[in-house]
């Protein structure tokens, strides 16, 4: 897996979830979304982003995007055994005030 590119997939994906709103997100909590973008390389990955709530139902949503190649690294990295392998990224959205 070349992991630059697999970070810049992930990154530009995320983007989009980043412009979306807070009551937009809430629409996915408990439905994993998944994706096989194609790299300038040629290979194709496997992305997947989740929304769940940060501690509370009511309050701020985690968002967490991975994305890997599909090939036996991914496996080994769902199993920690190899860290890195597989990127991830996260961050909180707050939901405004009512």
């Amino acid at each position: 897996m070349d992991n630059a590119e697999a970070a810049a997939l992930l990154k530009e994906h995320l983007e989009g979830y980043r412009l979306r709103s807070c009551a937009d997100l809430v629409t996915l909590l408990g439905k994993p979304q998944v994706a096989e973008p194609r790299g300038a390389s040629g290979a194709t990955y496997q992305l997947e982003v989740e929304v769940h709530w940060d501690d509370r139902p009511g309050g701020a949503l985690h968002v967490l995007g991975s994305i890997d190649d599909g090939g036996w690294r991914a496996v080994k990295s769902l199993g920690r055994l190899h860290p890195g392998v597989r990127r991830t990224v996260r961050w909180r959205v707050g939901l405004p005030d009512v």
